[in-house]
């Protein structure tokens, strides 16, 4: 059975914004859509930031130093679905927000690392070469 904790209560977390909780020894983003709420990894796997503090979009958040978008509903990095970051089941009982204390568990987990985290294009796209200073 789906342990929960208690993060905050219905009101707290203003529509269309995030806030970070710590659930156990995880600090998870709670975001509010007109009374539903998400909730995801508040740290952002490029640099750390913290995904409660970015732009709130119906199902995406946008991270708030560099502009990684991440889904909501599935943890999915926008820009490559195939990456993506934990999700937690979130339930109001009473006046209770709640979140559970274990990220949701999907079929085909997958996650961010240092070997599958895509790095900044400076060509955009178009096909670099190295110089060799030494000839």
């Amino acid at each position: 059975m789906t342990e929960y904790i208690t993060v905050a209560n219905v009101g707290e977390i203003p529509d269309q914004e995030g806030r970070a909780f710590k659930v156990d020894d995880v600090m998870v983003a709670v975001f509010n859509d007109a009374g539903s709420y998400r909730a995801i990894d508040d740290m952002c796997p490029h640099a750390g930031a913290s995904l409660a503090t970015g732009f709130y979009d119906k199902d995406s958040v946008t991270c708030p130093w560099h502009a990684w978008r991440f889904n909501v509903c599935e943890g999915t990095f926008c820009d490559n679905p195939r990456l993506k970051i934990d999700v937690y089941d979130v339930r109001v009982v009473g006046d209770e927000i709640q979140v559970s204390k274990l990220p949701r568990v999907t079929d085909s987990e997958s996650t961010l690392d240092s070997e599958t985290t895509p790095k900044s294009d400076p060509t955009n796209g178009e096909e670099s070469s190295t110089v060799n200073p030494n000839g």
